[in-house]
């Protein structure tokens, strides 16, 4: 395989499968995603009200603490899972499915969100995990979790779609093109630096300062 640097500035990217079908199950407009996360958080928070009868104070510490756990399980899933050590062919294809395309067509507005049919295989896991873990406290903490889900996917689609802002979220801009456009390898955090600061993964000031740098990415 030979190596070449390529992020394209077009607004469409290529298909993921020779299906015209499944390469429509990748795509999704953002607002779809989310609702559908408003919507099963909501159903969580009353769940957690009603079925296991925590109250409502009770219920807001579980939603924030599923918050602040979401930060958390955003990074390790960018870091460990988005970006796959490609140790075989199997393990690149599927890391360029779910997170590759993305650095590499970033304009993509179509592809800046979890597809539903993903998204519903994510609430299915992720549920199940909660429930095993967690118990009756999992409806208050995964209804945070899926807030939380619901804001990184407005985060994300914001610094892709809009010009940054001249105010304090001003840094989620930088951070993400810093991502993306000078080292893969850092600032994973999009919704907060906050564990990148903790795992060492910050970019310093000085290496901020260089101009972006193409990213690499393997070619057949």
């Amino acid at each position: 395989m030979k190596q070449k640097n390529f992020i394209s500035n077009t607004n469409t990217s290529v298909d993921l499968f020779k299906n015209r079908w499944l390469n429509y199950l990748t795509r999704s407009h953002i607002s779809v995603p989310i609702s559908m996360m408003v919507i099963f958080s909501g159903w969580l928070f009353y769940r957690s009200l009603e079925v296991s009868g925590f109250t409502t104070m009770e219920t807001m510490g579980l939603f924030g603490a599923g918050i602040f756990l979401f930060s958390f399980a955003e990074y390790v899933i960018h870091r460990n899972l988005y970006h796959l050590e490609p140790k075989s062919e199997r393990r690149r294809k599927f890391a360029y499915l779910i997170h590759g395309v993305h650095h590499d067509y970033p304009k993509d507005k179509s592809r800046l969100a979890m597809p539903p049919a993903g998204l519903i295989i994510y609430l299915i896991i992720f549920y199940a995990l909660f429930q095993l873990l967690f118990g009756k406290y999992g409806y208050g903490l995964f209804s945070g979790f899926g807030i939380g889900y619901a804001l990184y996917l407005t985060v994300h689609y914001s610094v892709h779609a809009f010009r940054p802002p001249r105010n304090f979220l001003r840094v989620l801009w930088t951070n993400h093109a810093i991502h993306h456009y000078q080292d893969q390898n850092a600032m994973y955090g999009l919704t907060s630096p906050l564990w990148d600061y903790v795992f060492g993964t910050v970019v310093e000031k000085k290496s901020q300062r260089k101009g972006p740098v193409e990213v690499t990415v393997e070619e057949s």
